[in-house]
Order: C-alpha cells, then sequence, then structure tokens
C-alpha cells in the first residue's frame, strides 16, 4: 500500500518528535517534582543529552545497515515500553530509589531519541529526494513539525505531570511513540553496497567524514551553521541574565522573547517555501544569513526589552530559513546509502558549539557578556560568508565511503 506524505511522513514524525520533545524536557520536571533538587534537574537533563551526543555514530551505522524505517520502529517501540515499564516502577520506589530511576529513564529516553531522529531524518531525505525540485518544501514542512512539537511537547508535558501525575506523562509519551511505531509505513530502499555500513561505529564515523570532505559545499554550511549556533547558545544562556538582570525585567518576560520567536521562527519557515520557489535555494540562503547575522551585532548593544525582543525574533527568523537550506542540500547531495552515518557526523559538529557556548557563560563576567556576543557575532559572519561564497564555488570530489 502506498501512502501519502502526510499519512506515510509527516504524522509519523509529528508523533514521534511530540514524544521526543515531552520525554526530553518532560523528564527534568519529573526530577524537580521527585526531588525537589534544582542540580538534580540539571544532572536530568545533562542524563537526557549525553547519551544522544555518544550514540551518533551508532545511530547512523544502524539506519546505513538496516534501513531507517525499521530503526524508527524498533526505536520508537524501545521508548514506548522503557516509558510504560517506568510507570509502575516510579509508584513502587521509595525516595532513595526514585531519582536513580529517573536518571535511568533519562539516559534511556535520551538514547533511543537519538535513534528516532536519526531515522526520521533519513526517512525525510529520501522523501526530499523523491520530490525532486519541491524538496525543500518537503524540509521546511518536517522542520515546522519540528519546532511546534519543541513548543507543545514541553507544554504538555508540564500540564500532564501537574494534572495527571508522572503515570499520565509518561502514559502520553509511551501512547505516541506507539503510535508513531504503528503508522510509519514500509520503505522500499536499495540494498546497501558490498562492505558498506556494515563495520563498527568507528567505520560510520569515517564514512560520514570522508562523505562531508568530498562535498565541500555542505561542508561549509555546516562550518558556517556550526559558527551560527555558538552564537545562538550563547545567547540562549544569556538570555535570562540580560532580561532579568540587565532590563530589569521579570522572569516571564524570559519566556515572552522565546516564544514570539518561536512564532517567527514558524512564520519564516512557511513563507521560505514561496521565497525558494522565486529566488533559488541559494539566494534565500544568502538572504537569511544576512537576516541572522545583522541582528546577532545589534543585540549586543541593546538597551531596550522591547527591542531585545524583536531582534532575537528576527535572528531566530533567519536561522530557521538557513535550517531548511541546509536540510534540502544536505538531501540532494549525501548519497543515500551512506546518509544515516554522514548525517551523524554533521548534527554532532552543529551540536558541538552548545556546550563550548555553555562554557564561555560560565567563565565570562557578566560585564564581558555584550563583547563575547560581538565576538560570536564576528564568527557567525565569517563563517557564513564563506559558506556562501566559497562554498557556493567549490565542486563535490570523489568520496571513498569506506568502514
Amino acid at each position: 500500500m502506498t501512502y501519502g506524505r502526510v499519512r506515510g511522513v509527516y504524522l509519523p514524525r509529528l508523533a514521534d518528535a511530540l514524544a521526543s520533545s515531552m520525554a526530553t524536557y518532560g523528564i527534568p520536571l519529573l526530577v524537580l517534582a521527585t526531588t525537589k533538587s534544582s542540580s538534580l534537574t540539571g544532572i536530568a537533563f545533562i542524563m537526557a543529552w549525553a547519551p544522544r551526543l555518544c550514540t551518533f555514530a551508532l545511530a547512523g551505522l544502524a539506519v546505513d545497515r538496516f534501513g531507517p524505517v525499521r530503526v524508527f520502529r524498533l526505536a520508537a517501540t524501545a521508548r514506548a515500553l522503557v516509558a510504560a515499564l517506568a510507570v509502575p516502577a516510579l509508584a513502587t520506589a521509595d525516595d532513595t530509589t526514585a531519582p536513580g530511576l529517573v536518571m535511568l529513564l533519562a539516559a534511556c529516553a535520551g538514547c533511543l531519541t537519538q535513534f528516532s531522529f536519526i531515522a526520521a531524518e533519513s526517512v525525510g531525505a529520501v522523501t526530499s529526494r523523491d520530490a525532486g525540485d519541491a524538496a525543500h518544501r518537503v524540509q521546511s514542512v518536517l522542520l515546522g513539525i519540528d519546532q511546534a512539537a519543541a513548543l507543545a511537547g514541553p507544554a504538555a508535558g508540564g500540564l500532564l505531570l501537574q494534572w495527571a501525575g508522572f503515570s499520565g506523562m509518561l502514559t502520553a509519551i509511551a501512547g505516541l511513540s506507539v503510535v508513531s511505531a504503528a503508522i510509519t509505513p514500509r520503505m522500499h530502499r536499495p540494498p546497501a553496497q558490498p562492505g558498506e555500513a556494515t563495520g563498527p561505529a568507528a567505520g560510520g564515523w569515517r564514512t560520514g567524514w570522508a562523505t562531508l570532505r568530498a562535498l565541500p559545499a555542505l561542508a561549509w554550511l555546516v562550518v558556517g551553521l556550526a559558527l551560527s549556533n555558538l552564537a545562538l547558545g550563547l545567547l540562549e544562556a544569556a538570555t535570562p541574565v540580560i532580561v532579568v538582570q540587565q532590563l530589569g525585567r521579570s522572569s516571564a518576560m524570559v519566556g515572552l522573547v522565546w516564544s514570539c520567536a518561536a512564532g517567527a521562527s514558524l512564520l519564516a519557515v512557511a513563507t521560505s517555501r514561496v521565497a525558494i520557489d522565486r529566488w533559488g535555494l541559494r539566494g534565500v540562503g544568502r538572504c537569511a544569513a544576512l537576516v541572522t547575522v545583522v541582528p546577532c551585532f545589534l543585540i549586543a548593544h541593546t538597551r531596550s526589552y522591547l527591542v531585545y525582543l524583536v531582534l532575537i525574533a528576527v535572528f531566530m527568523a533567519g536561522d530557521s530559513v538557513l535550517a531548511v537550506v541546509l536540510r534540502t542540500l544536505r538531501s540532494h547531495l549525501i548519497p543515500a546509502e551512506v546518509f544515516g552515518s554522514t548525517l551523524s557526523v554533521t548534527v554532532l559538529i552543529l551540536l558541538a558549539p552548545y556546550p563550548v557556548a555553555g562554557i564561555l557563560m560560565a567563565l565570562i563576567a557578566p560585564t564581558a557578556l555584550h563583547t563575547t556576543i560581538t565576538v560570536c557575532a564576528a564568527l557567525q559572519c565569517v563563517g557564513l560568508a564563506f559558506a556562501f561564497t566559497r562554498g557556493t564555488r567549490s565542486r563535490p570530489r570523489h568520496a571513498r565511503h569506506r568502514t
């Protein structure tokens, strides 16, 4: 049976993204409700993300070897089982064992979420390739789904935890995971090439690095967006300090900043489809880079909360359009048989600046915050300039996919 994109791709992606977002941000809330400790809540957040950073190679290798749909189904089903088993375990646990169980839940959910994410991105890439010139439309819908889930997931998890307890939240995660696994249709894929994606995780890394080096246009764009993520990560970490301490607003105003930014991002993603149809992928990418860089320089010098909110919203709108450009280019350039391994490498490069931003935030004095943001904006400008000048002039080199 053949399904359309909505039934075959978008709905499974939405259910999985909601479950992933609820698990990533809801489990730390569960720790806080269980232990009343902010430090343990932070540790739980790390436990949810650390396995994801450590399992990129294995997830990509599994996708290349067994196919994205099979890995997606297995990861979603396993997450449903973990969440379902955690309900009776936490119900019978005492105050001593409950924190350890929640930490274990966070680690398992984070690991399985990484597998489902890499698999879902690979399914999206196959759909984009099948769409041909409309690939950017597919990617804009997928990015919009991810952003909507990132907004709805934490809110839904918090409400369920408040009104239905931990059992309600974990049951919702399990239910969404089961739905995403059940409604995902089979996908025909060409058999893996001999020797491809059959080695250990290190082989998957070598394959991903070799493929990325052979695609200069993609490699330069990944580097440029990684430097942009350094600025974004610093802004995410610094916004509470800037808004509350320097602009004299309440903590609720911090949430308003990111809510407005999320709304601007969704609007930008929706309009990017029409813009790319008219001006092309490169033209829209250059415009989005400019829209992202200019506000970052201005943010460092603003003394008005309203101006800060608007600049953050514009910054995030441009960043979201750049994400559409990256996903579309990635789906076109990376060979299908090594997509998982190469995707794992690119995602790791894109996420690596976030802990660096956290370290910068921990080391610098509040008085040096604006200078640091300006430096990150300059690095972002250089990176994106190279991505849309040197990267667009580069030609793909022959890649030897070794494992």
